[in-house]
């Protein structure tokens, strides 16, 4: 039985996070993943589900609802279910040391890589941009890939990249290639974005991520999370379960991304389903019986 796990592109959060994952599930017994690289991310991931060409997918939580409701860019809704967290990390616009820039407001007239067109990373820049009183015509959106777009940052072809949470091989490789700095939100903008858009969070990003980070700083962050589709066989999702939640501390440990899934499922215990499903996307029924007997479930 061939296994099919719908992540990013190469290197990128979501193929990396799969690649561990895959291992994990190999340990447990459970052959045959297959790990499927797609470029629009959380939305391909989603109409591949649909379509049934992929049994499991990583998406960015904001994207979840909309795909069971068939909301654009969605054609019909997608009977996607939960099966797990997978971590919340910051999102973050990363510019060259000598750019002169540092604040949110500096995005202004700038070549911004926002990622592929139509990706999950272009939306959450339509979010932010849209409560903080920006669009796309504010900027010169540049439509690239994570590795396009750090290579054209370094070749100082954009101004700015949008970043997704790291660690990430890119990132870190952009880092050690040129000297960077990280912008800042200006004041009371995070809050501003938080208090709007409910499927964010505040994030860190930890001065020792990658070189050139001299603080702290408080970002953006969005929960990722791994999917199915309602017809997927309850023993298969169970399994999978089962095994994330049994291999939570193996998983952070081989691939620092995951660091914190294990605290990420310690709300079920006083919460119950909703807080996996955030009132949106309901827990498919092989991921509710992991839960309960991992005894997070009563």
């Amino acid at each position: 039985m061939v296994v099919r796990i719908g992540t990013n592109e190469t290197a990128g959060t979501f193929n990396v996070q799969g690649r561990a994952l895959a291992d994990v599930l190999g340990a447990e017994g459970i052959d045959g993943i297959e790990i499927v690289e797609t470029i629009s991310a959380s939305v391909e991931n989603a109409k591949r589900l649909g379509a049934g060409t992929l049994e499991f997918g990583f998406m960015a939580a904001n994207w979840t609802g909309r795909a069971l409701r068939g909301e654009p860019p969605f054609h019909g809704p997608i009977a996607i279910r939960m099966v797990s967290p997978a971590n919340v990390g910051p999102m973050f616009f990363v510019v060259r040391q000598d750019s002169g820039m540092a604040r949110f407001d500096d995005l202004r007239g700038k070549r911004v890589a926002i990622g592929p067109e139509g990706s999950g990373m272009e939306q959450h820049i339509h979010s932010i941009f849209g409560v903080l009183g920006m669009g796309l015509a504010d900027i010169e959106p540049v439509h690239a890939t994570f590795a396009d777009g750090a290579e054209a940052l370094a070749a100082g072809t954009v101004d700015v990249q949008w970043q997704c949470p790291v660690p990430n091989r890119v990132m870190t490789d952009l880092a050690n290639r040129c000297d960077v700095r990280v912008l800042e939100y200006g004041p009371g903008q995070l809050e501003k974005v938080l208090a709007a858009v409910p499927f964010y969070g505040r994030a860190i990003l930890f001065s020792d991520a990658f070189r050139g980070l001299e603080r702290n700083t408080s970002q953006v962050g969005v929960r990722n999370v791994v999917v199915t589709h309602e017809r997927v066989n309850a023993e298969l999702v169970g399994r999978v379960t089962a095994a994330m939640v049994a291999n939570a501390g193996t998983l952070a440990a081989v691939e620092p991304l995951y660091r914190g899934l294990a605290d990420l499922y310690e709300p079920l215990r006083t919460e119950g389903t909703m807080a996996l499903e955030g009132g949106a996307v309901p827990l498919h029924p092989g991921a509710i019986a992991a839960y309960r007997d991992a005894g997070l479930l009563c």
